[in-house]
């Protein structure tokens, strides 16, 4: 008779578990996919063991804000410890065809997205249906036109109601919350707002929102933005997650840092994520790169502004609205804060990372190739002429090595918490299945992550994008090795699909 007991074995780790503060060596045991013992086990009680001395084993990291969704993205976020990476800010439409698109595909890491705010809104107002065969950030750049004013014009209440309609449809279909990136849709006015957070209150789900107006200066301000976002809070109960306080908050964290605080004392639903980089990426496109008074609203120039595909940077904004109109989604870079030449940057950005309770979240973008086309392949290793903003392949390893290891501002234990429990606690209300994710503890779903923390980084940069993040020995996703000895297994295929169960009651 097989003395196996357990169908893989972690040894000799150090463990830690944020939710407990659980800190110890012992050993992992893992059965049909959980946690099934912790403590001293005899590596004769498996056929599989992984050799963790020396190393830390934690919940995989949980990514809220990831516009990747692919194989390939999957496999770059492996490496940079993450095993559920889910699209939540920009959200899909319809629903239920994309999570149909991900099962039929097979994909490596847990997933999952919300019902999109702004797709139903450019479907009501420009009649720009969603395409299932196009990938969200496509989807971004349809109807850069304006047509039907879907971006900067009032909506009437018949179309307001029209798109709260879309948009329950699609978390009935399994939508985790609604995702509003308002800041490609300012001109949406604050009533129908406040229907839409209404509508998440009532389904008792969060809304991921990207601020409307990124902006040092009154009026329009990223400040106001974030005064609106605690008023949606107060008016209607929903819990309003912010996206990327980082990048949409600019020079003016400072400010909007305090605001935000004093809601949360004030008990409102309000939670934070931040990415550990002072360059923004999002499609050129975007409105407010548009504006005419851009470089005086923000403080930045367009020289600041660079296509992803070819690294060009852009000029002026003739240069700016002539790459826009040949291809409106094509990726930028934006780099707002220059951590290299100004210390005081870095503070800023430290004061958004280091949110008192605050998730970390990559914002990683699509794999593009030389010519602005999504990738869709599933080459391995990733080829050197694809490119990503960096944070696509290490933002929660960036966040370890820098701020945790190099440069101690945070405690190890604290700084796993943030990319770990932190996040997983945000979904729990309307994804109760998360509640076995993001703890290392027995009955606990084995999504496990095993790093060194003595190497643990991100390597990617604007000049090698392609670098997979240092640190990660092993990563199991539901208890399926993805990597191993710090190797990946391009066949493993054990992400499985996350999505919100209760129907809403409108």
């Amino acid at each position: 008779m097989s003395r196996r007991t357990f169908d893989l074995l972690i040894a000799g780790a150090r463990i830690l578990d944020p939710e407990t503060d659980r800190d110890e060596v012992a050993d992992i045991g893992i059965v049909a996919g959980a946690i099934a013992r912790i403590g001293a086990i005899s590596a004769e009680a498996s056929d599989h063991v992984v050799d963790a001395a020396g190393k830390v084993v934690c919940p995989g990291f949980i990514d809220l804000h990831a516009h990747g969704q692919s194989v390939a993205a999957d496999w770059m976020q492996a490496f940079d410890g993450v095993t559920t990476t889910l699209e939540l800010e920009v959200g899909v439409l319809p629903v239920r065809s994309w999570y149909e698109r991900q099962e039929a595909a097979g994909r490596v890491l847990n997933y999952g997205a919300s019902a999109s705010w702004i797709f139903a809104r450019k479907q009501v107002m420009a009649e720009i249906r969603p395409d299932p065969e196009k990938h969200p950030m496509e989807m971004m750049g349809e109807g850069a036109d304006n047509r039907g004013g879907w971006s900067t014009d009032i909506a009437t209440p018949d179309r307001v109601a029209d798109i709260c309609a879309i948009i329950e449809a699609g978390m009935r279909d399994g939508g985790i919350g609604i995702g509003i990136p308002h800041g490609y849709a300012p001109g949406a006015g604050v009533k129908e707002m406040i229907d839409v957070c209404g509508l998440a209150a009532r389904c008792g789900a969060p809304t991921f929102t990207h601020i409307p107006f990124m902006s040092n200066a009154d009026p329009r301000s990223s400040e106001e933005s974030y005064l609106r976002i605690i008023g949606y809070a107060a008016a209607t109960g929903a819990h309003m997650h912010i996206c990327h306080l980082n990048s949409t908050s600019l020079h003016d964290i400072e400010r909007c840092r305090a605001a935000l605080l004093n809601a949360q004392a004030r008990g409102l639903p309000i939670t934070v994520e931040a990415y550990p980089y002072g360059t923004g990426s999002t499609v050129v496109s975007a409105s407010f790169f548009s504006d005419a008074d851009f470089t005086q609203r923000t403080g930045s120039g367009y020289g600041s502004i660079e296509l992803i595909h070819n690294r060009h940077q852009i000029q002026d904004r003739a240069d700016l609205l002539s790459a826009k109109a040949a291809d409106p989604a094509a990726l930028v870079a934006w780099h707002f804060l220059d951590i290299a030449r100004d210390r005081t940057h870095q503070d800023l950005l430290d004061l958004s990372v280091l949110y008192p309770g605050g998730a970390i979240a990559s914002d990683a973008m699509p794999w593009v190739e030389p010519d602005g086309a999504i990738y869709r392949g599933e080459d391995w290793p990733l080829p050197t002429r694809l490119s990503s903003h960096p944070r696509s392949a290490g933002t929660f390893t960036k966040f370890l090595g820098d701020y945790q290891r190099t440069r101690g501002k945070i405690g190890l234990m604290a700084a796993i918490a943030k990319c770990t429990l932190v996040p997983g606690r945000i979904l729990e209300a309307c994804l109760p299945e998360m509640r076995r994710k993001a703890r290392l503890q027995e009955g606990c779903d084995a999504d496990l992550v095993v790093f060194d923390p003595e190497t643990v980084a991100g390597k990617a940069s604007f000049a090698d994008m392609t670098a997979p993040a240092l640190g990660v020995e092993a990563l199991l996703v539901g208890g399926t090795p993805v990597i191993l000895s710090g190797r990946l297994d391009p066949g493993a295929r054990p992400g499985r699909p996350l999505r919100r169960g209760v129907r809403a009651n409108g």
